[in-house]
């Protein structure tokens, strides 16, 4: 920490010598105009448009008769200006220098072919004309909806095709954590080791989240599946911020008995200038103390506990009227005890999962002119995690419970670093008007780790082992890998109604020594002349990435396999080596969609959409014995699919908005995944590989969502997602499946939650402070939502369900200076 402290007050100093003292408290000017082109290249200009300006602060105007707006009295920094009309958009950076005005000219084009959902923290709620590809949770929104966890990530279920699994994860559009891409800032920040996401940021600090699916932009990279792109808020150049909140802890009440504090997770953030309209610092801490019960176990033994820190650091610089830099530090430690418990494996049998990271980050921006800009990038970051047992006692799996202590034991440390260059060209026009923008990124990651197993028995259903997995010795291995990317792109806007983004991506990696190209094309066709009626699509190429647990395979504990029959007598004794069958490829899926969009009225918003994806290579584990003998393979013969039909509506009427949506979906494909056994929490139980419905595949659901002003002030957010229950398989006592997997399926998911909160101001000397106070309550109705199945045949419980999530109340209380 000595050394970040020397850097940080290097930067301070750098920056202010390179300010001149006469400056600090003078602003800046933007004046520009607002036009689009038409099949001819004639510029047209656009009144009525509405104009935002984000940054250090949010300012709105509209165009004039002749198309031409200005802002005054801007605060030096760098700015995001945002143009609508009716089917159109344009969006601008643009550098403010104090004492000088900026010329700005935001050419009008369809809206970029992008199916995604944005959680945004704007300062007002969007408006009806916004993107229709696009729906927009607001910062009002983010404050004011249900949200048991205060998580961003916990709201993502509010976007239609993100669900939470059985497993509690969150399964963007019919992909698995390991398959979907995370980047933070435009930096990846997955996992090298499992390829799942891997780092903690306070919600506080959020500005944006999208949930991209198929994203023909080919700056994204290394996925499959959908991608969740999250950006960090810019520091306050101009005015000092503070909040605080969650101060109050939570009673853990159980069955009656209270065994102390049930959750406590204390949050605050300030935002300051260090040198007015220069140099911003942004600090956000975080602490999480949670228990969360599985009511079908014993009162005084059924909890998971969490317990985190989250904290991060961000200085934002003006260096130049041509350059801003910004520079951060993130660190998230985490443990997780009694990971996996249920109904079925007590805490005495679950693991303790533990990890450790932090994350060193900067950017530069710098404007050749208004739109040629070149954006460099460079980030550091590590991911450790622990998975010890609770005991050495021997792990048996009974049929209605577990005993002894969990039978693996892993130590990782995983690093990346990367490098990224992005340029964007001035536009140029040749059969209309082109955008192009072409990036570089480089990465190095190294993965260094330990893992032991320890034996397993199976017992029967008098008691008696009936299949014992013993295992090799621990082992220890090492892995590195580089990765090189290149991507370019076009926007071509070829008329006023017409759009197309094509789009090439080049990845290379030093663990398959493969060169992969990946060609993208989306458009945008205006139907009507007023823009209100929108056909969207496109289709592409998508190659994932190769996590290192994944060529460490042959270095890990091999395993045989005993079986006995019911009475105890051995029938065979199979020794499996870990292989990999001919080389590891990068998966590889296709995808593309189709939307309608139009808007009926000004408050009224409706889409039809539907899309189709279907991924090869994927990674799959599975054992074949031949003779005395046998092999537990890992391959790249997986396969899955998603295809989902989506119908929207969205209503909005001042401060009140309505969303409502269905989605008819399907997810299905190879159930063994290499994650499931060699993963975070491995399952020491591998049958032969299948196919069938995805762990989580919901295939109707239906979701409404609102946000209200009611009388007395209060804002009030309700929530209603009804969907189908997850699939699971059965099973016999032997582990054994019976019967196509995964064809029996949970009840039908119904749950209510609502929040409710009140503003107030609070006298504080010759001032009033802003606070929210309130509260939510989640499964509002109490509906039985069970989490658990016993689904061995052999068992007297057969086809029971326990684990429900009970009705569960959350106080709010947040303070602002």
């Amino acid at each position: 920490m000595q050394g970040l402290t020397t850097v940080v007050v290097a930067i301070v100093l750098l920056t202010m010598s390179a300010f001149p003292d006469g400056q600090l408290g003078a602003t800046g000017t933007i004046q520009g105009v607002v036009f689009n082109l038409d099949s001819k290249g004639n510029r047209a200009v656009i009144p009525a448009a509405k104009i935002s300006l984000d940054g250090s602060k949010h300012m709105e105007t509209e165009s004039e008769g002749e198309g031409l707006f200005a802002f005054t009295a801007v605060p030096p920094g760098r700015y995001t200006i945002t143009a609508h009309a009716p089917g159109m958009a344009a969006t601008q950076d643009v550098v403010v220098l104090a004492g000088s005005t900026s010329e700005v000219s935001l050419e009008m084009e369809l809206e970029t072919v992008k199916q995604s959902v944005t959680v945004t923290a704007s300062a007002d709620p969007p408006e009806a004309n916004d993107p229709p590809a696009t729906n927009h949770i607001g910062a009002l929104t983010v404050v004011d909806a249900p949200n048991v966890d205060e998580r961003f990530e916990s709201l993502l279920p509010l976007v239609p095709g993100v669900v939470r699994g059985p497993d509690g994860r969150i399964n963007l559009k019919g992909t698995r954590d390991t398959q979907s891409g995370m980047v933070v800032d435009s930096a990846n920040v997955s996992d090298p080791a499992t390829g799942s996401p891997a780092i903690n940021v306070p919600i506080d600090v959020v500005s944006s989240v999208q949930v991209i699916s198929n994203p023909y932009d080919p700056e994204y990279g290394q996925f499959t599946g959908a991608v969740s792109n999250i950006n960090t808020k810019a520091g306050d150049l101009d005015n000092a911020h503070f909040s605080i909140q969650n101060l109050m802890p939570r009673v853990r009440d159980r069955d009656g008995h209270i065994l102390g504090i049930g959750a406590f997770t204390p949050r605050t953030t300030i935002t300051l200038p260090l040198i007015k309209n220069r140099l911003a610092l942004t600090q956000s801490l975080e602490y999480r103390s949670v228990y969360t019960p599985v009511n079908s176990l014993p009162y005084n033994a059924r909890d998971t506990k969490l317990e985190g820190y989250d904290s991060y650091t961000q200085l934002d610089a003006v260096i130049s009227p041509k350059q801003t830099a910004t520079f951060s530090f993130a660190l998230y430690p985490q443990k997780l005890n009694y990971d996996g418990l249920n109904t079925f494996t007590p805490q005495a049998s679950t693991a303790d999962f533990h990890q450790r990271g932090y994350e060193i980050y900067g950017q530069d921006h710098y404007a050749f002119s208004e739109q040629s800009i070149l954006t460099s990038q460079v980030s550091y970051r590590t991911f450790d995690a622990d998975l010890t047992a609770q005991s050495n006692d021997p792990y048996q799996l009974l049929i209605d419970t577990t005993e002894g202590g969990f039978f693996n034991r892993q130590a990782r440390h995983t690093s990346r670093a990367e490098w990224q260059e992005i340029y964007q060209a001035p536009l140029w026009h040749l059969l209309g008007s082109h955008q192009l923008k072409a990036g570089i990124d480089y990465s190095h990651a190294e993965l260094n780790a330990a893992e032991t197993f320890l034996p397993v028995q199976i017992l029967g259903t008098i008691g008696t082992p009936i299949e014992e997995i013993a295992f090799t010795p621990g082992t220890s291995f090492s892995l590195g890998e580089n990765e090189t990317a290149w991507f370019a792109t076009d926007q071509w806007t070829l008329s006023s109604r017409l759009t197309l983004s094509p789009g090439v991506r080049f990845d290379n990696d030093s663990v398959t020594s493969s060169d992969d190209l990946s060609p993208r094309l989306g458009f945008l066709l205006a139907l009507t002349q007023d823009g209100k009626t929108l056909l969207k699509g496109g289709l592409g190429v998508f190659y994932g990435s190769v996590p290192l647990l994944l060529p460490a395979f042959p270095k890990m504990p091999g395993r045989t396999v005993t079986i006995f029959d019911q009475n105890g007598g051995l029938e065979s004794v199979t020794p499996f080596a870990n292989r990999i069958t001919d080389r590891l490829e990068n998966p590889r899926s296709t995808g593309w969609n189709l939307g309608l969009d139009r808007q009926l009225t000004s408050a009224l918003l409706l889409r039809v959409a539907y899309e189709q994806r279907n991924t090869t290579r994927d990674f799959v584990v599975s054992p074949t014995a031949a003779g005395s003998s046998g092999i537990l393979s890992l391959s790249n013969s997986g396969a899955d699919s998603y295809s989902e039909f989506q119908a929207t509506g969205q209503y909005r009427m001042r401060r009140n908005l309505l969303n409502a949506s269905y989605v008819r979906s399907r997810a299905y494909g190879d159930l063994n995944d290499f994650f499931q056994f060699f993963g975070n929490l491995p399952e020491p139980v591998i049958e032969p590989n299948a196919r069938g419905r995805l762990p989580f595949d919901a295939p109707n659901r239906f979701l409404f969502w609102g946000d209200f002003s009611g009388p007395w002030k209060l804002r009030v957010s309700p929530v209603f997602d009804l969907h189908t229950g997850f699939p699971y398989s059965i099973i016999n006592d032997y582990r054994e499946f019976i019967g196509p997997r995964d064809s029996s399926r949970f009840p039908r998911f119904d749950s209510v939650d609502l929040q409710i909160l009140r503003p107030i101001a609070l006298p504080f000397g010759d001032r009033r402070i802003h606070a929210l106070v309130g509260g939510g309550v989640f499964n509002l109705f109490n509906h039985y939502n069970p989490r658990d199945v016993q689904n061995d045949l052999d068992s007297e419980r057969f086809g029971q369900f326990f684990n429900n999530a009970w009705r569960e109340y959350k106080g709010k209380f947040i303070l602002e200076f």
